[in-house]
């Protein structure tokens, strides 16, 4: 049943998206309006929508469970800490490290991971957010800056 809830939630979000997307202008893929990625992200919304409860109907009786599972306290913390590590190192510190305190932190939620696992993710996911950021896309947010 929660499947049935969470899909038509990313539905209705989905749809919110491409009604307030489609006031602006949308344009082409070789021209995109404001309005373009909007839309194009509520149309993946209700699509995964509507897969996710598509597969609730195919899950088995047995295998759903009426028992909660228990609130994952330090998932929670770990991503909000990171997202406030990030506004704050982003204002402060700069694109770099900000970068690499919301994905260390936030990998830290996860119970699997180790400290070496979360910290060769942050470094590589660092990397990737310089050159897509910084270097491709010529994002202006310094990669350092100090006050």
């Amino acid at each position: 049943m929660r499947d049935y809830y969470g899909g038509a939630l990313m539905m209705l979000i989905g749809l919110g998206a491409i009604v307030q997307g489609a006031s602006y202008r949308i344009g082409s893929l070789t021209a995109m309006g404001s309005g373009f990625f909007p839309v194009a992200l509520g149309a993946i919304l209700v699509l995964l929508g509507i897969c996710i409860a598509g597969s609730a109907h195919r899950t088995p009786r047995d295998a759903v469970t009426d028992e909660p599972a228990p609130i994952e306290w330090r998932g929670w913390l770990c991503i909000l800490g990171s997202i406030v590590a990030f506004v704050a190192l982003g204002k402060y510190g700069g694109l770099l490290p900000a970068t690499f305190a919301v994905v260390f932190i936030s990998a830290l939620g996860d119970r699997d991971n180790s400290i070496l696992s979360a910290l060769l993710l942050a470094l590589a996911m660092s990397a990737v957010c310089v050159v897509v950021f910084w270097w491709a896309l010529q994002l202006q947010f310094p990669l350092f800056t100090w006050g």
